[in-house]
């Protein structure tokens, strides 16, 4: 009895009738590192600043909107359009279209960290600069996120991509241990050759060989519909000269053909020299959609454009599958076999027999393929880590499950801390332990006809601690947990037997 009763009378004791519990952390919180129009909330800068969102609106709030990615073009008699379009790499950014790819494959809740504004270009020290303290370290002061993305990893110069993914892998299994990467293959855009040059080697010896079970990749990026068509106009074209002089010769080469006549010639190109002049955004696209009537030429540009704008990594597409099924299923399923949305295809086609070595390399350094399937969509057909020779952390969901297991059961035990290293301490976190794996156990984490067959708590002295242990402070317990594995390979056997009637 803590009070001392010197006054006769009534008084009343309550004492706690059920056992502390473990209360699940979430599994599904990505943190988007890139760069932004803007990073305030009011007056209070956001930027360098890990905030959290819980919609696409309320990022465009805080961090503003698309950057203007500006395109040079040039004539070009060897192409089949005319023309050749490069982009100005100081104005191209990403993170405005990941964030809203994620949200349109089943994002919830996550983070954004600004690293810098549209102005400057793509730096990797934005990313991680431990003497600054910029990026990644900013993440390690929270406790929250649980998958890392930074998709304009793939905008670095091809050394510093993999040194950035690197740190992510590092910052994920040595700094945290409660995270999981997202990367995406650098030039994942393009085909493979199996040579020297080839995209998927590189990338496999780009990201070393240190914790790989704390990370995964997909290959190869995809064409989407984040970007409208409403949202490309000739001011995509930095050297507008030049765009004036291609499409007026197009009017010319129509004239010459007859398909136009003189005045129509004339009245076309005094629309084109109007292009240099528009500033106003009522200007533009009144002017749009005038030259979009009467220059063919000018509506391929634009469509390319779009094109190149909606060529997007799928990392943050996956921090969406990621949430999605966390949410409708558990963090036990594999988030593969599941379409992709707001994606029309995949800018590489990956067959059976590609996809082999993807999955199967001999160094295990899986990648997971994006494969387009006749009647059913885009898919994501790969659920493996990049430690694809471990036995223990092949697949995504069960390393990803573990660490839910580890961080919650962590967090809980947190509160017997400087307890009594006694038997009542020791049987009070076995039960709060033991009912929390039970409870994970009929929700389907864990294998077993039993919950003694999906899991085992041990704490005690003379199991888990000698005499030596507890004079030194040391309180330890031995968890065991039996988790449920993906069904890669379905094997069905089949052969005929003989007519019985």
């Amino acid at each position: 009895m803590a009070t001392v009763l010197a006054t006769p009378g009534v008084y009343i004791e309550e004492n706690s009738a059920f056992a502390s519990s473990v209360v699940p952390v979430g599994t599904a919180v990505p943190v988007f590192l890139g760069y932004t129009q803007k990073a305030a909330r009011g007056t209070k800068s956001l930027s360098n600043v890990p905030t959290r969102i819980s919609s696409f609106a309320e990022f465009e709030q805080f961090f503003g909107g698309a950057p203007k990615v500006k395109f040079e073009i040039s004539a070009d008699a060897s192409s089949v359009n005319g023309y050749k379009l490069a982009v100005d790499a100081t104005t191209n950014f990403l993170l405005h279209s990941a964030v809203k790819f994620f949200y349109s494959n089943g994002g919830a809740d996550c983070y954004v960290l600004s690293v810098g504004d549209y102005n400057s270009g793509i730096s990797a020290k934005d990313f991680n600069d431990e003497g600054t303290g910029k990026g990644l370290p900013q993440v390690l002061k929270y406790s929250e996120p649980t998958l890392l993305v930074i998709p304009e990893a793939i905008l670095l110069a091809k050394a510093e991509c993999f040194t950035l993914q690197q740190a992510m892998l590092s910052h994920c299994g040595y700094a945290t241990k409660s995270r999981f990467a997202i990367l995406d293959v650098y030039d994942g855009a393009k085909e493979r050759t199996y040579a020297d040059d080839d995209v998927i080697n590189q990338f496999r010896e780009g990201v070393g060989s240190n914790f790989l079970q704390w990370g995964a990749a997909y290959y190869p990026f995809v064409q989407t519909t984040i970007v409208s068509s409403s949202d490309v106009n000739f001011t995509n074209i930095s050297n507008t000269a030049d765009l004036i002089e291609i499409l007026s010769k197009e009017v010319d080469d129509d004239l010459a053909a007859d398909r136009i006549n003189q005045a129509r010639a004339t009245a076309i190109k005094g629309e084109l020299a109007k292009i240099e002049s528009a500033s106003t955004k009522e200007d533009i696209n009144s002017l749009q959609a005038t030259l979009k009537v009467v220059s063919f030429k000018l509506n391929s540009i634009l469509t390319t454009i779009a094109e190149s704008l909606n060529l997007l990594p799928a990392s943050s597409a996956m921090a969406g599958v990621y949430t999605m099924v966390d949410s409708s299923i558990n963090v036990a399923k594999a988030p593969a076999n599941l379409s992709l949305g707001s994606v029309v295809g995949a800018s590489v086609q990956i067959t059976s027999d590609t996809q082999e070595e993807l999955n199967l390399p001999l160094n295990g350094k899986a990648v997971n393929a994006i494969r387009s399937f006749q009647g059913k969509g885009v898919l994501v057909w790969g659920a493996r880590t990049l430690d694809g020779n471990s036995q223990d952390f092949r697949y995504i969901s069960v390393r990803r499950t573990m660490t839910f297991l580890e961080q919650s059961i962590k967090s809980a035990a947190e509160g017997f801390v400087f307890e009594p290293n006694n038997t009542t301490t020791w049987s009070t976190l076995n039960a709060t332990v033991t009912n929390f794996l039970r409870n994970q156990w009929q929700g389907g984490l864990l294998a077993g006809q039993s919950p003694e067959d999906a899991f085992s708590v041990e704490i005690g002295l003379g199991t888990t601690m000698t005499p030596n242990d507890i004079l030194d402070g040391l309180m330890k317990m031995t968890i065991k947990v039996a988790i449920v594995r993906p069904a890669e390979f379905i094997v069905i056997t089949f052969e005929q037997q003989q007519q019985k009637s």
